[in-house]
């Protein structure tokens, strides 16, 4: 189907949008996929917070080149772009456990910002904790050496109290 100079410009906006709503942008192939299972990914990509949609490779890369990039990568065949507005590794680790249980279309590649994701980089990326997970990882590390000086501290004044309270005990139990 042939668009007109007004639709691929409209289209062109639209993909320029949701680039830069986004934090990173996945390529996947689509080739044999029915509609049926493109709506079931769909669902479980919206889960995430992010999008995905069937693009037109040439409009997609003419967004990429207004963006600094040359020859944007993974946009050959047929593509469904996925979207990650929030939590990249979330996005991919869907894609990934998705593409595992049908061999019908794969990851072909991505763009984390500007920088170029391959297939593996891809699937590293999905290997990543959950966000919540890596936030309490971090906040754990930050606060053990404040709270290990806290106890520290807290100490001497804890060993004196059991001293006061022994000493009280034994002069209750001698009176």
């Amino acid at each position: 189907m042939a668009f007109t100079k007004k639709h691929k410009n409209v289209m062109i906006a639209q993909y320029e949008q949701w680039t830069q709503k986004s934090q990173a942008v996945f390529f996947v192939t689509y080739q044999k996929m029915t509609m049926k299972e493109i709506d079931a990914l769909r669902t479980k990509v919206r889960e995430t917070g992010s999008e995905i949609h069937v693009v037109k490779n040439t409009l997609l890369t003419k967004v990429y080149q207004s963006a600094g990039i040359k020859e944007p990568k993974g946009l050959e065949g047929t593509t469904l772009a996925a979207f990650a507005y929030a939590d990249p590794p979330s996005l991919a680790k869907v894609l990934k456990e998705t593409f595992k249980k049908s061999e019908i279309f794969e990851i072909k590649g991505g763009y984390l910002g500007n920088t170029s994701l391959t297939k593996a980089q891809v699937d590293a990326l999905a290997e990543l904790p959950p966000l919540p997970v890596l936030r309490a990882t971090l906040l754990g590390t930050i606060l053990a050496p404040a709270s290990k000086l806290v106890r520290t501290i807290a100490e001497p004044a804890r060993g004196l109290a059991g001293v006061v309270k022994a000493y009280s005990e034994k002069a209750t139990a001698a009176g």
